[in-house]
């Protein structure tokens, strides 16, 4: 099994990570049962092939994600750039509640320490800003965790470009996360191009459009029961406008002798972002790092962006508890 040998600096000067990485929420739960012996085989397959930078937080199976990859960073701790989340806390009748208090930030990253069973975490991401607590306040917290050892670089996830620059000048931001794919990418556009500015890495969550880039893409009746499910993308109607797109690039993924789901991650990269796909078999998670052996010309990326406009997707991103915390 090759390893790969391509890796980017996480911003302007920032350690190396592979460029393409692995997003482990789907391990435990989201996309149906997760098995964590699976899961740990998974990702220490990950790492065996060069895959460095792994992706988890908090709120992931509510712990259970950062256990499974605390697991399997046993004996290969050094192998691993490791990023993780905080921010989501569950209400009354589990009601999805954002807490940025820098109180709250000293306390969760402390928990995730021990889930992990690290001493330090490589990447931490506020998950989502909260509204009703300064962002200066937050970022100020996070970079005391920085100036403390448990954290190498403080991150930001679904941040408005506005809000970056004003965290950027409280303490250095390493990197940016937001979904971004061929089917979403007209609010991450903005996002994107600030990164670029003030030298962050674009961290691009969900660059598959939660599977449907795939050449397996789902059906209403294969993710019932899932959390995809309740995303306005997957309802029947959006779903069959989306699937069309979807033929559009299994057309070009064709000529271009890759499946869809290389294309879209091919797409991703040639875009200067550090995609981080999930999944729960081995077999996709050969096929995503092969992507990195697909070469895109200009040319290339702007037929995908002609087959599939920047507007074309059926469906906001996020149901609309979800969406109204994104994007702050």
């Amino acid at each position: 099994m090759e390893r790969i040998s391509r890796y980017v600096p996480l911003g302007a000067g920032g350690p190396q990570v592979s460029a393409l990485g692995l997003g482990c929420m789907s391990l435990s739960g989201a996309y149906g049962a997760g098995d964590d012996a699976e899961g740990v085989k998974l990702i220490r397959s990950a790492l065996d092939r060069g895959v460095t930078f792994l992706d988890t937080a908090d709120m992931y199976g509510w712990g259970r994600n950062e256990t499974l990859v605390g697991a399997a960073l046993a004996g290969r701790r050094g192998e691993a750039f490791v990023a993780t989340k905080f921010g989501y806390v569950r209400g009354e009748g589990d009601a999805l509640l954002i807490n940025g208090r820098p109180d709250y930030v000293f306390r969760a990253c402390d928990a995730s320490l021990t889930r992990l069973k690290l001493d330090h975490i490589d990447l931490y991401y506020q998950h989502r800003v909260d509204p009703d607590v300064p962002i200066d306040e937050t970022v100020d917290a996070m970079g005391q965790l920085v100036r403390k050892g448990k954290v190498r670089h403080i991150g930001l996830s679904e941040a408005r470009p506005e809000t970056i620059r004003r965290a950027q000048k409280v303490f250095p931001v390493s990197a940016a996360q937001t979904e971004f794919s061929l089917l979403y990418r007209v609010e991450a556009q903005e996002t994107l191009e600030t990164a670029r500015e003030l030298g962050i890495a674009f961290v691009a969550c969900s660059p598959l459009g939660r599977g449907l880039l795939t050449s397996a893409a789902p059906s209403s009746a294969g993710i019932a029961g899932d959390r995809p499910a309740t995303h306005p993308r997957f309802s029947a109607r959006n779903l069959a406008r989306n699937l069309e797109l979807v033929d559009r690039l299994a057309q070009l993924a064709k000529a271009k002798g890759c499946s869809p789901s290389q294309l879209a991650l091919a797409y991703v990269l040639a875009k200067g972002a550090i995609p981080i796909p999930g999944t729960r078999r081995l077999a996709r998670l050969e096929k995503n790092v092969e992507a990195l052996d697909v070469a895109l010309s200009e040319q290339d990326a702007a037929a995908l962006e002609q087959a599939i406009p920047a507007d074309a997707a059926a469906g906001e991103r996020y149901p609309p508890d979800l969406l109204a915390k994104a994007c702050l």
